[in-house]
C-alpha cells in the first residue's frame, strides 16, 4: 500500500489529528486537540471530518490508521497517514492528555 503519510516532528498546529484508536486507548492518552472517531465508526462519521483541514489519521503503530487513511482516500478525502502512530507522536514529544485521571499513556 502506497500511503501518503507524515513523520511526527513534521506537525504543526495546522494539521488535525483523527484518532481512530479504541475508546479505550483514548481514555488512556491521546494528542490534544485530535478528534476521536473509532475505526469501526469511520465508514458512518466520516462526513463529520473537516472539509478544509489538513487531516492526519493516527493509531497506535500506523497500521490501522493507514487502512482509514486508504479508505478516506478512496471516498475523495485528502488525509495522511502519521508514520509509527501515537507511539512516534509520543517518542516526539509531543502533547498528550488523558480522559482516565491518570498520567497519558500510549504504551
Amino acid at each position: 500500500m502506497d500511503i501518503p503519510s507524515i513523520d511526527a516532528d513534521h506537525l504543526t498546529s495546522k494539521h488535525v489529528l483523527l484518532d481512530v484508536r479504541e475508546q479505550h486507548e483514548w481514555d488512556a492518552g491521546h494528542a490534544v486537540g485530535a478528534l476521536h472517531v473509532p475505526m469501526g465508526d469511520v465508514p458512518a462519521r466520516f462526513g463529520e471530518l473537516p472539509a478544509d483541514a489538513d487531516v492526519v489519521v493516527v493509531c497506535h503503530v500506523g497500521g490501522r490508521s493507514a487502512r482509514v487513511t486508504d479508505w478516506l482516500l478512496g471516498q475523495g478525502y485528502a488525509c495522511r497517514n502519521l508514520t509509527g502512530g501515537m507511539l512516534a507522536y509520543a517518542a516526539a514529544g509531543l502533547p498528550l492528555t488523558s480522559e482516565n485521571g491518570q498520567p497519558p499513556s500510549v504504551d
